[in-house]
């Protein structure tokens, strides 16, 4: 595989873009080798600078749930693009995604949109403070909800991925407000949320954690933190930027039958452009200025484009059976990789739901944080660059989501089978 087009821009990003990439994780440094730059892409594929052609399960990190380019939504972008790119003022786009959103989504009433995952969530726990007039806000060790100071205590992405505990520039005041605690351990959540209800302001989660690998929730876990929030008057908050749109129309929360107070959402409704939003209860939303006092704003909130290409999208997703259609070529593959690794005795524990999934480099089962933390981020790297020199496009991190979308074909999804025999072949030898 060539790579020297890709080389020669890294070192050229280095001298102007810190790291030479405008995430961490893209730099590819957990997995041993240069990040690929990457020029074009169409439905599963994805084509780097050197013409490499690559099936890809990476689809941005989560949005592209239709494939690259589809053409509904690139119609949408195409015809919006006409009537100009920023207004700065409301559009008629607005409304239609909002309308969307609040349709499908069972808690979700009344919906802002921002720009980024991480403005939605720091904008929703501003949000639960002002509601509630409390300041701390409980998260779970492994999560990660954008990189706003409050949510890098024990973070999940790319500071687990660079081995980062938290970040210098974080206050220590902020940091004393920031409370996490395991994920899934029923009882820590309630032993923390009694003893500290009166200054509790919400409690964030991914309803399934995507960001140090695919870790689902236990068996009564979501319904008992349900209880305990609604009980002490706790702002639930679900952060379904990977989630949302993913696992099923209504999220999440449709997918388990819980409704939070608040909803974070990302990636998916913006069909491949930058989008976040949060939405929740109509008397939580209405504090949001300029109804209420909390302030939040954005100059590219609603952008034209972005609203075009999300509302693309979403009507494609709620045509009849797209969702058990995908989730039942997600399951085929997932169980045919579990069969490869029991066949060449490959320690990997893999987690699913619905269209994404991680194969954690462990023989032990994965449930939180620390039992993530077992996988073995080495032989993950091997792998990666192993499956890249093949033309498999994986999260560049043990600690990532896999995801399957509308577009990988069944030849997409054998070709990936093939080339993981042929590199677990390689690892038993």
């Amino acid at each position: 595989m060539k790579t020297e087009a890709s080389s020669a821009l890294f070192l050229k990003a280095k001298q102007y873009i810190p790291g030479g990439v405008n995430s961490p994780v893209r730099a590819c440094k957990a997995v041993g080798c240069d990040p690929l730059f990457i020029r074009r892409a169409l439905g599963s594929k994805v084509y780097d600078v050197d013409g490499n052609e690559f099936v890809d399960f990476v689809c941005s990190w989560g949005p592209m749930i239709l494939g690259h380019n589809h053409p509904a939504v690139v119609e949408a972008i195409t015809k919006a693009l006409a009537d100009g790119t920023s207004f700065g003022a409301p559009c008629p786009g607005e409304i239609e995604l909002a309308e969307l959103v609040v349709d499908a989504l069972p808690s979700v009433e009344r919906v802002r949109f921002v720009s980024s995952g991480t403005e939605a969530t720091m904008s929703a726990i501003r949000l639960a403070r002002g509601y509630t007039g409390r300041k701390k806000v409980v998260k779970f060790d492994g999560c990660y909800h954008g990189h706003a100071d409050s949510f890098l205590v024990k973070a999940g992405s790319g500071v687990i991925t660079l081995g980062i505990p938290g970040s210098p520039g974080v206050p220590e005041d902020i940091v004393k407000n920031t409370i996490s605690i395991p994920y899934n351990d029923a009882t820590a959540l309630e032993k923390t949320l009694r003893e500290g209800a009166d200054d509790i302001a919400c409690v964030i989660i991914e309803p399934v954690a995507g960001n140090m690998g695919v870790v689902p929730p236990a068996v009564g876990f979501l319904v008992r933190l349900r209880e305990l929030t609604a009980a002490l008057g706790i702002v639930l908050i679900f952060d379904e930027v990977i989630t949302g749109f993913r696992l099923s129309f209504g999220g999440a929360q449709s997918f388990y039958g819980i409704n939070p107070d608040l909803t974070c959402l990302g990636k998916i409704i913006g069909g491949g452009l930058p989008v976040g939003a949060y939405g929740g209860r109509q008397e939580i939303m209405a504090l949001i200025s300029p109804e209420g006092p909390v302030y939040q704003a954005g100059t590219l909130s609603g952008n034209p484009l972005a609203m075009a290409a999300g509302t693309a999208t979403l009507r494609v997703l709620r045509e009849p059976g797209f969702y058990d259609r995908l989730n039942q070529k997600a399951a085929a593959y997932a169980d045919e990789l579990a069969a490869l690794a029991a066949r060449y005795a490959v320690p990997i524990t893999l987690n699913r739901v619905g269209s994404m999934m991680t194969g954690f480099f462990t023989s032990e089962p994965v449930s939180d944080y620390e039992t993530a933390m077992l996988a073995d981020a080495a032989k993950y790297g091997s792998f990666y660059r192993e499956m890249l020199a093949q033309g498999i496009y994986l999260a560049p991190s043990q600690f990532e989501a896999a995801f399957v979308s509308l577009a990988h074909s069944q030849q997409d999804l054998q070709r990936a089978l093939e080339m993981t025999e042929s590199s677990f072949k390689k690892m038993r030898n």
